[in-house]
């Protein structure tokens, strides 16, 4: 077949994908990223990232951002530069809405607590589970785990890999996805874009998220140049977002601002790198340095903001009391389950008790890490009769 003619050469094609691991015949209505989309957002796991934290949890308020959400807004901002670059938005919202799908209940407090716990067997890695959730967790069709999607799109959600890993899955696919951390290869323009898009995205949210939860205030973000910035040119050009009742209008358009010349930057900084490079196809990229990306100057401006929010928000007292419970929770489940495994769901259950001690271990990471928030709460306080959250 031929390239698609609205997709720059460089771009995914799903006329020539790579395919998936279970061929299947192609759909009359939809290409095979459109097909992928779907099979994710139709996924038990997707459905669970509405209940899994981002930064607050679940019970702190219906306001804050979640896996779900935040999900959504790096598609959103996937696409939109997508779009101008000329690569496939099918596969970047794919992605987007499946990158998260292997995280723990509690966001990082989760995936540290239950890495800690696996150390032993292999650690735990948040990406390398979404690719397990996708390849072998769901249960949807009738002669196969998982819901079979196609490389580039498997790729994509496999955006980080240890050596140790990656060795694994080369062994058990050859040629697979793992195999381009072994040879230093790029992956996709798509995914280096996602992988790009969630850094921005959660970003800007974490400022929202932070300031409405009192934790950071604007008057600290005054320290952080690439958010002052247009905070002063909005209320430069709105005078009247000045006040205390205009706050949250101000910090809206301040952030609407901030990620309007992030998009911008990405797509001027990575259509230089793309007229440098010259790709004639996506085996190009793959043997490229990294194409997508921000420019210097504003990749320093965002490196600084991460900096506040790991030092303001993230390593805040309330936020580290909290997270810390919920690493108590995660810890203890885990503990529990593997001294019983009776205790989890049948499946895993089955599994866990048919399986030596590390395979054991590896069922009981699985059953925690597909957990909500409040489903891990309340499973905790059954088992130890302890109530940690709230």
């Amino acid at each position: 077949m031929t390239q698609n003619s609205s997709l720059a050469c460089y771009a995914c094609d799903p006329a020539l994908s790579r395919g998936r691991r279970y061929p299947e015949p192609a759909a009359p209505t939809r290409n095979d990223y459109q097909r992928d989309r779907d099979r994710i957002v139709h996924s038990s796991a997707f459905r669970r990232l509405v209940y899994k934290t981002q930064v607050f949890l679940n019970h702190e308020g219906d306001l804050f951002r979640t896996r779900l959400t935040h999900s959504l807004e790096v598609a959103q901002l996937g696409r939109s530069i997508a779009r101008s670059l000329r690569i496939n938005e099918d596969l970047v919202e794919a992605i987007s809405l499946a990158h998260d799908l292997g995280h723990t209940p509690f966001g990082h407090a989760g995936q540290d607590a239950l890495n800690g716990c696996m150390h032993a067997h292999g650690g735990f890695e948040h990406n390398l589970q979404s690719l397990r959730v996708v390849d072998h967790l769901e249960e949807r069709y009738p002669d196969y785990d998982g819901i079979n999607l196609t490389f580039e799109t498997r790729e994509g959600v496999l955006k980080h890999c240890s050596q140790a890993n990656a060795q694994r899955l080369e062994l058990n696919e050859p040629g697979g996805v793992g195999g381009r951390f072994l040879r230093k290869e790029q992956p996709s323009l798509e995914a280096q874009l996602c992988n790009l898009a969630d850094e921005i995205a959660y970003n800007a949210h974490d400022i929202d998220d932070g300031v409405r939860s009192g934790l950071i205030t604007l008057a600290q973000l005054t320290d952080v140049p690439l958010f002052d910035h247009y905070r002063r040119v909005a209320q430069a050009e709105h005078p009247h977002l000045g006040g205390t009742a205009m706050e949250r209008r101000l910090l809206y358009e301040a952030i609407r601002r901030m990620l309007s010349a992030q998009v911008y930057d990405v797509i001027e900084a990575t259509s230089a790198a793309l007229a440098s490079a010259a790709p004639r196809s996506v085996d190009d990229v793959r043997m490229a340095a990294t194409l997508v990306g921000f420019s210097a100057p504003m990749r320093a401006q965002s490196s600084e903001l991460k900096r506040f929010l790991f030092k303001d928000l993230y390593r805040h007292p309330q936020v580290v009391e909290t997270t810390g419970r919920a690493q108590r929770v995660v810890t203890e489940l885990f503990a529990a389950y593997v001294a019983q495994p009776g205790e989890m769901k049948p499946r895993f259950a089955r599994q866990a008790l048919e399986g030596e001690p590390p395979a054991r271990a590896r069922t009981v990471a699985d059953y925690i890490a597909g957990m909500t928030d409040r489903f891990a709460g309340r499973e905790h306080e059954r088992l130890t009769g302890l109530r940690l959250l709230g």
